[in-house]
């Protein structure tokens, strides 16, 4: 079963042309327009245990842009004929859809009314006057709802002059009409939605020049060298979507209900302004399925490409009801250290950045794990970041600039920002850089040294810094996830920071840690108290990170000792099942060379056996392989490296990642891993 298209447009066409999105509209005519729906197709795709899980209570949006000859096309990927909308709907007609409107999806989570089973919303995007030659008659013949959302700025342009169409002109006649929109509305089969007064468009995002999304970028002013404010952005946004419903108004046209981000993109401050401005509904090119009765702030949306059949049509909805994502696809990860990348100076830089971007894609690889913090002193802390921020120094203002490139220049799905959870070396002159943790002096030397700075998570300012580092990274980039680096660890001897022992005094947990250490129930409950701490902490900065990059997902590192051995949580505070509940994929640090594994092959095989001992553990687990023997300070041999996926493939593991990927060195090589990663199928695992 192929992935959603919405999700492919997602992460390597994200904002390729500026007539990428959808819409949204709805009709005052019947509760429903009913068409049935039961995909005869599934068994086909799917075996009957997936066809038992499809959620027929979820709501399936299709998006379409041009349907038009293919000859008259404006943007030809993504141009339907009107025989193929026809085809579409008349397999949506004979397999049991329902067609609905705005109006029933307010109704349904005001909890008025009920949806029926299969429902299904159509939006158009742009507002090309093709749509009132050949789609509207049909929607109309058909009776069937649909959305419409337009840019208000190209409207406004007079009919002998040019639309500025991204970086391509486009002239007005190509665009609906004031009349004709106003004739569709007044239908009561066409709501026209919102697509923004002037935000489908890039603007500047960075020192670099990178031209990305006008809703969700800060803009760089490169005359002043700074970044628009909060207050800016904020100001920018509100009078954007106030304008276009006052420019609709202004012609005729109520005032919409229906907001379709450019290109996808979103945030919840926008979310929460276009509900301010009467707009409860919005709509992006997330996957996963749409539950009205939760929310309408999001909804998600499948994409409609170029000749699209009704197969690929049935996988994309039958994937969306079975709540299939690209969290299903096998992921194959180079973990990045942008250290190999920056340079002081600028050119080389860019030369880096270039190489780095041919090695991805020589590779195949479909996930990067992109460092966004440094560590020159090498002591196992970040005391410089790769983005702007309020705390810490910038080393280089490199993370967006990377990220992007990443996502727009090669076939990578998702980026990972990797960052420290504790890790943070802030400079001396701020009174907070005092709050770490701190490590009771062991009687023994074989004890656990951590090794390293780390703010202590039972300081509420301590807290407050890593929130406000997290927040600034994600205001100033756009990312996918957020790996969690290997410090979210506290050991049997840490943390005895005052704060840390007044939250263990609050637990009921004695403030001798000697008197836990040598009584198991007690140390059990430590260990338990501590691993929830620094996992609700994640989760937290997770949920603000979310603020900014909604559909995020969270990876963290956890050592080969904790899934080797469970007494070993004991000595980490990690706990593999825990990680496995909480975290979307668990990076197991799988390296038998910093393990000093006697037999490797062993020392993989117990950490895939544990694994499987839980439920989708398998699913959620990725299996990170060294590419550097760090004992001895050279690199593991590719051939080796590649031996390993093969072995994982073969034990039946699904996510692979090797660290570090070293660019200046081309290690390792890239046609030797792509032949090892390509074994695995890109298909969505069920």
């Amino acid at each position: 079963m192929n992935i959603p298209r919405s999700a492919q447009v997602l992460s390597t066409c994200l904002f390729a042309l500026s007539s990428l999105l959808t819409a949204g509209v709805y009709a005052e005519t019947p509760e429903f327009s009913s068409m049935t729906i039961s995909i005869p197709e599934a068994s086909e795709t799917a075996s009957s245990e997936e066809t038992a899980k499809i959620d027929v209570s979820a709501l399936t949006i299709i998006g379409y842009h041009e349907i038009t000859p293919q000859n008259h096309a404006i943007i030809p990927d993504y141009a339907v004929t009107p025989q193929d909308l026809e085809h579409h709907l008349d397999w949506l007609q004979q397999n049991g859809y329902h067609f609905v409107s705005v109006d029933n999806l307010i109704k349904a989570n005001a909890g008025k009314i009920k949806l029926p089973e299969k429902a299904v919303l159509i939006t158009i995007d742009d507002g090309y006057q093709s749509f009132y030659q050949y789609a509207y008659p049909i929607f109309k013949a058909r009776k069937i709802p649909v959305v419409l959302a337009v840019v208000g700025s190209w409207l406004e342009v007079k009919n002998h002059q040019q639309v500025q169409f991204g970086d391509d002109k486009l002239a007005r006649n190509k665009l609906l009409s004031w009349s004709e929109l106003k004739e569709m509305q007044d239908s009561g089969y066409v709501e026209i939605g919102s697509h923004s007064y002037n935000l489908h468009r890039g603007i500047m995002g960075n020192p670099q020049g990178n031209s990305e999304p006008a809703a969700t970028t800060r803009q760089y002013f490169p005359k002043s060298k700074r970044y628009e404010t909060d207050q800016e952005y904020t100001a920018r946004i509100y009078n954007d979507l106030k304008k276009n419903n006052e420019t609709l108004k202004a012609h005729g046209i109520r005032s919409p209900r229906v907001m379709v981000w450019p290109y996808g993109r979103y945030n919840l401050q926008t979310v929460k302004i276009a509900r301010q401005l009467g707009m409860p509904i919005t709509i992006t090119l997330d996957d996963g399925a749409d539950h009205v009765t939760k929310s309408l702030g999001h909804l998600n949306r499948i994409l409609i490409e170029k000749d699209e059949s009704t197969e690929d049509l049935a996988e994309d909805i039958q994937a969306r009801l079975l709540n299939y994502n690209d969290n299903n696809r096998p992921q194959k990860i180079m973990h990045i250290d942008l250290d190999y990348i920056y340079d002081p100076d600028p050119q080389q830089q860019e030369r880096n950045l270039s190489h780095l971007l041919d090695r991805i894609n020589a590779m195949k690889v479909n996930t990067v794990y992109l460092q966004a913090f440094a560590d020159p002193d090498a002591n196992g802390s970040a005391d410089m970041v790769y983005f702007p921020n309020r705390y810490l120094p910038m080393r280089a203002d490199l993370f967006n600039r990377v990220a992007w490139q990443i996502q727009t220049r090669t076939d990578v799905r998702r980026v990972y920002a990797w960052m420290p959870l504790l890790a943070w070396e802030l400079p001396k002159n701020n009174p907070v850089s005092k709050d770490v943790v701190v490590t009771e002096q062991p009687k023994n030397s074989d004890h656990l040294n951590m090794g390293y700075i780390r703010l202590s998570p039972y300081s509420i300012q301590a807290r407050q810094v890593i929130e406000g580092l997290y927040r600034d990274l994600a205001k100033s980039s756009t990312f996918n996830g957020i790996l969690f680096h290997d410090d979210t660890t506290l050991s049997d001897y840490e943390d005895v920071s005052p704060q840390a022992l007044k939250a263990y005094a609050k637990a009921g947990l004695p403030t001798d840690l000697n008197k836990i250490r040598n009584d198991d129930a007690l140390l059990s409950k430590w260990t338990a108290f501590k691993t929830k701490t620094i996992d609700d902490f994640a989760m937290k900065l997770a949920d603000d990170v979310r603020y900014y990059q909604p559909f995020l997902l969270t990876a963290r590192n956890l050592y080969a000792q904790v899934a080797l051995s469970p007494y070993a949580e004991n000595w980490y505070s990690q706990s593999l099942e825990q990680s496995l509940h909480r975290y979307d994929f668990t990076a197991i640090m799988a390296m038998p060379y910093m393990e000093q594994a006697k037999d490797p092959q062993q020392f993989f095989n117990d950490i895939v056996n544990r694994v499987k001992k839980y439920p989708d553990g398998l699913k959620k687990t990725v299996f990170e392989i060294q590419a550097t023997d760090w004992r001895k300070n050279q690199p593991v041999p590719s051939t080796e490296m590649a031996d390993t996926i093969k072995s994982l493939y073969q034990q039946d593991a699904i996510h692979v990642a090797y660290y570090p990927d070293d660019p200046i060195k081309n290690h390792p090589d890239t046609t030797v891993m792509r032949d090892a990663f390509a074994i695995k199928s890109n298909r969505l695992v069920p």
